[in-house]
């Protein structure tokens, strides 16, 4: 799809950072359980998805040859993806958008270690000098952020949940990275984003919320979260991870804690200080050095 439009992976793989920014801005406006907002962001995602994957005789030819195994990753990576999106929704109940979007992308560290060992993908200096200066940025803008207010338990919760989502985003990451060689971009997301939506479905269901009870706002943000964050953020960079190594785009997902504070600071209210404008401007350069300077040293 996106090579018809003669765009290189770098530049979708930008586009789909910015398009998720958008996604801790419309958890917040969400008055739903998280859980919730979680499960219908991604079932109106599968609705935009599955549809195009069945119109296109190439990708329901790849449906059939879905090996076992394949299909078993990806069902872990859509459960990997429910667990990432029920703890993080839920931390931006507790922690400010800031320090939760930093947190959760520390994931870099977590998919570079699994690279390694169940990818084999070489971890050259770079890209560990990359995701140093980034993770530096990203612990500054975390204790820029802290330092506005006193740390309550409430706080730390929302911090811990940030983190479990970072851990399992990595999981979602590199489940992908492996089966994108082979299976095409649209099977591959219906499939993983279905068994993500089962799994939310589960855990509304244990937790006992009303799954219609929502005002027509709640579903616009729902939709909003789907097409945003959903198609354009995560679904590009799915298609991302056929060219591009995963501690790579790991490394670019920095860029969403920058983008989701300017959002937070125009439509929140919430004003960053120093630090934390600094250690956005340290993420970015971490970014830089992982992906435009290990790019060039590919091609060349």
């Amino acid at each position: 799809m996106f090579r018809d439009l003669q765009v290189t992976p770098l530049a979708a793989l930008a586009f789909a950072v910015l398009a998720a920014s958008s996604s801790a801005i419309l958890v917040r406006w969400s008055a739903a359980p998280s859980s919730v907002a979680a499960l219908y962001r991604v079932l109106f995602t599968v609705g935009i998805v599955a549809p195009i994957a069945l119109a296109r005789p190439a990708d329901r030819a790849a449906f059939a040859r879905f090996s076992r195994r394949d299909l078993a990753w990806a069902a872990v990576a859509g459960v990997a993806l429910a667990v990432h999106f029920s703890a993080w929704f839920e931390s931006l109940g507790h922690t400010s958008v800031a320090a939760s979007v930093t947190l959760v992308q520390t994931q870099p560290v977590f998919v570079a270690i699994g690279a390694a060992l169940l990818l084999g993908e070489r971890v050259d200096r770079v890209t560990v000098a990359g995701i140093a200066v980034a993770l530096a940025g990203a612990t500054a803008m975390t204790f820029g952020d802290a330092g506005q207010a006193p740390i309550s338990d409430s706080t730390w919760y929302g911090n811990s949940l940030a983190l479990v989502g970072a851990i399992t985003v990595a999981g979602y990451v590199l489940a992908g990275r492996s089966i994108r060689q082979r299976v095409p971009l649209f099977p591959y997301v219906t499939v993983v984003y279905t068994a993500c939506a089962l799994t939310l479905l589960g855990i509304v269901v244990v937790q006992g919320h009303d799954l219609f009870a929502y005002p027509a706002r709640e579903w616009l943000l729902f939709l909003a979260m789907a097409v945003g964050p959903g198609v354009l953020g995560h679904t590009i960079v799915n298609w991302v991870l056929e060219h591009v190594e995963s501690v790579v785009v790991s490394v670019a997902w920095l860029g969403e804690p920058v983008g989701a504070t300017l959002l937070a600071f125009g439509l929140l209210a919430e004003v960053p200080d120093t630090i934390t404008v600094g250690g956005g401007v340290v993420v970015l350069a971490g970014i830089y050095v992982t992906t435009v300077r290990r790019e060039r040293g590919t091609e060349g």
